[in-house]
């Protein structure tokens, strides 16, 4: 499924909020009358846009996938759609069994803004040295302690292995592409924001690399707007059928 994320306070249920699992789920209770809930491949925040995030429930309505779709897609507002369905194995997990995520953040890197641009990247005005960006990316790849690039308090386990993380440019579009096979609360915004500091010349990439190995929790960032985060694609090894 993709998904808008502006309107939204980000993909998971929340009470007396407008999320992307109570749209969807509302949804399906049109459709089958049943009290369903979904599970999803990658949590998105609040304004964070999706092209390839996956979703999956248990239902004993029987529909072709085609049916699945098209009706989804009639109850849906249009700022999410469904792009196929499949049917999984009873002890398929749409989180657990997911092999890697990949998200995009785009930048807008121009003197002036752009309305077309507007709800799906970060404006910087000033030129960002990409080449400069890329080499503190070396410092995030492999397994690592990714504390610092997350206010984790909960105790949770905060390693993390990043497969890729690069930053390219076309024209006036600045990407930061980085996968891997889950993140943290924040994760990739707040490397976007470092990175940023990293191409205006407001950090050195060996500041960059030494608080990337610091583990003290947090120190990296400020945290980039979510407006600019995309969720691409979610990749499983068997998953889905050819």
């Amino acid at each position: 499924m993709e998904y808008e994320g502006t309107r939204y306070h980000g993909s998971q249920y929340q009470v007396n909020a407008l999320t992307v699992q109570g749209e969807t789920e509302d949804a399906l209770r049109r459709i089958t009358g049943e009290e369903i809930r979904i599970s999803f491949a990658s949590r998105t925040d609040a304004g964070v846009h999706a092209r390839g995030q996956v979703a999956s429930f248990k239902t004993r309505s029987t529909f072709p996938h085609k049916t699945w779709v098209e009706a989804l897609n009639f109850y849906l507002p249009r700022d999410i759609s469904i792009r196929a369905a499949y049917e999984a194995a009873v002890d398929f997990d749409v989180r657990r069994d997911a092999i890697c995520r990949n998200y995009r953040y785009s930048i807008l890197n121009r003197s002036t803004p752009s309305p077309f641009w507007r709800g799906f990247s970060y404006h910087i005005a000033r030129p960002l040295d990409v080449e400069a960006m890329n080499d503190a990316c070396q410092a995030i790849i492999g397994e690592h302690d990714f504390a610092p690039f997350a206010q984790v308090t909960d105790g949770r386990r905060t390693h993390r292995r990043v497969s890729k993380a690069e930053v390219s440019r076309k024209e006036d579009l600045v990407m930061f592409d980085i996968e891997a096979n889950s993140f943290l609360p924040h994760q990739v915004r707040n490397t976007v924001g470092a990175l940023a500091k990293v191409g205006l010349g407001r950090m050195t990439v060996n500041s960059f690399r030494e608080m990337a190995c610091s583990k003290q929790a947090g120190v990296i960032g400020p945290t980039a707007p979510a407006r600019g985060l995309c969720l691409m694609e979610v990749k499983y090894d068997n998953f889905p059928p050819c």
